[in-house]
């Protein structure tokens, strides 16, 4: 069941501030030869204002605009009136108060020519309305009203997944729906701005009725960065900007606009993982712009090879035999190691000057991405080339072999290599002995790898160490027993004597005595 009243009243209501403005408009259009009345031709209040003008019998336009005043209006006037709607920014009226100032100049001019006189046009604005407008009225009515179309600096006050509030001085905070926020897609707000940050933005829509101002900092940045990325591209300028994504085909930067690198563009080499480079700065060349098609292609691999043929002009001229400098090792081959000596200068580290002693493989010594001293060994300016050695940034392990090695001393080494004469044992890093074939054993050894075989673990014993010829003989079988000496022959028995026990006569018998008979019966037939 619905409830009834009693007595039901209605009344006609009316904002204080509006009531007292309309009151004041329409004494002050009593007063005056012309009314001039501001603000919007949509907002009934403003209408309202005209029209209790108009009833006075008073001259009256509706304007929006300083540019829409008509020095017509005010020929013959002696008093003129301003009013404007509750929402119409003082910046406004200040410009109608300026123009028809101008205007009043004008006039005195043309009569001072003329030799007449005139009297002075008062132009007089409400003054009992700004008085009983509250102070947050006050506060609201003296707000000036962004442009559309202006680029104006905001701060970040609220973010959100799907919008950026911006304080922009103004009665209400101006909105980046996220679609304005950048060109990169699906982005998270809080990756591309954060509260307090202060940035600069473009005013797309005003709305006066509900106070909503649409903002864009896409369009801000795109504004502000086309003038400097065309002066760049003509200069030949380089940039820095940050890569937000990896795309088909390259990377995506921000440079206010959409700024595409190429893979093959992004690094001197191939790079097989783009993945790598999100969030890195990077410094820039423009290689493609395109206002129109709103298109910018930059390389990182044009500034990088610039930078390495100047690093590289500078290291040949500075570069000096015998001093020792940082570098990091970057590829391994089977001969050596390329090493970067700064900016990507490389120079080349043979295998054979990586330790005193031998090397099967450059791995065996360093790994990519190592962190390692070097001495420069020759630089060859013409064909561009550098060597260098690691071995040389170490001491010498033979100049000291007289101080750890003696003869007679028993060591522990490894067998490196087993060759025709003998078998080479490491002793350690840079040092080696030869065990001579001959000392492999006291036994007779053919061949050496019979003996020993290499990678093997021996004991030898110090035998000779000659420093200046860098050699130290070693031997195996002077650690092994004698083998005891072999006991002498036993005297052989006599023979007996082939004539003992035999006449003569059977000694001399030949075979022409014994078969003489058959060689004669051959001949006889």
């Amino acid at each position: 069941m619905i409830g009834k009243v009693e007595e039901l009243k209605a009344f006609d209501t009316i904002c204080t501030a509006t009531e007292q403005r309309q009151t004041s408009a329409w004494e002050l259009a009593a007063q005056v030869d012309v009314m001039v009345v501001i603000g919007g031709r949509n907002s009934a209040n403003t209408k309202r204002l005209a029209e209790l003008c108009q009833e006075q019998g008073t001259a009256t336009y509706h304007i929006e605009t300083p540019e829409e005043l008509q020095a017509q209006w005010f020929a013959g006037v002696q008093k003129a009136g301003v009013t404007a709607g509750a929402s119409t920014p003082d910046w406004l009226i200040e410009g109608v108060l300026t123009r028809m100032s101008e205007f009043t100049e004008e006039k005195v001019l043309q009569t001072e020519e003329q030799e007449a006189q005139v009297e002075e046009v008062e132009v007089e604005q409400v003054e009992a309305t700004e008085t009983t407008l509250s102070e947050e009225q006050m506060s609201e009515y003296d707000v000036k009203m962004p442009t559309v179309g202006a680029i104006i600096q905001g701060k970040v006050v609220q973010i959100s997944n799907d919008e950026v509030l911006v304080d922009i001085d103004y009665k209400s905070e101006g909105r980046i729906p996220l679609n304005e926020l950048s060109f990169i897609a699906n982005a998270d707000p809080h990756d591309l701005v954060s509260e307090g940050e202060e940035i600069s933005v473009k005013v797309l829509k005003v709305d006066d009725s509900e106070g909503n101002v649409l903002l864009s900092k896409k369009r801000a940045d795109a504004d502000q960065s086309w003038e400097k990325l065309e002066n760049l591209f003509e200069t030949g300028g380089t940039m820095e900007a940050k890569v937000m994504q990896v795309v088909k085909g390259g990377l995506l930067v921000n440079v206010g606009v959409r700024g595409f690198i190429p893979a093959s563009h992004v690094s001197r080499g191939f790079e097989d993982d783009l993945e790598q480079y999100i969030g890195q700065t990077l410094e820039l060349k423009i290689i493609e712009l395109d206002r129109s098609k709103n298109n910018v292609v930059f390389s990182h691999k044009e500034v990088l090879e610039e930078q390495y043929q100047k690093a590289k002009e500078e290291a040949f001229k500075n570069l000096e035999e015998g001093t020792k400098v940082p570098g990091v090792v970057r590829r391994l081959t089977d001969f050596g190691a390329f090493v970067d000596i700064g900016n990507g200068v490389e120079g080349l580290l043979h295998v054979s000057e990586m330790a005193y002693s031998r090397v099967n493989h450059p791995s065996d010594v360093v790994a990519e991405g190592d962190e390692i001293t070097v001495m420069i060994l020759g630089v060859d300016s013409e064909r561009e080339r550098i060597s260098l050695g690691l071995k040389q940034t170490i001491a010498d392990p033979w100049s000291k072999v007289t101080e750890r090695y003696h003869v007679g001393d028993k060591v522990t080494g490894e067998v490196t290599r087993v060759v025709d004469f003998g078998a080479f044992v490491k002793l350690e890093d840079g040092i080696e002995g030869l065990v001579h074939i001959s000392e492999l054993s006291h036994k007779h050894v053919a061949k050496a790898e019979d003996a020993v075989k290499p990678g093997e673990e021996v004991e030898v014993k110090v035998i000779s160490v000659d420093a200046d010829a860098r050699r130290i003989g070693l031997s195996i079988k002077e650690l092994e027993p004698k083998p005891a000496p072999k006991a002498a022959p036993k005297a052989k028995q006599a023979q007996p004597s082939l004539a003992e026990g035999t006449d003569s006569e059977e000694l001399t018998t030949n075979l022409g005595d014994m078969f003489g008979d058959l060689f004669k019966d051959a001949q006889d037939d």
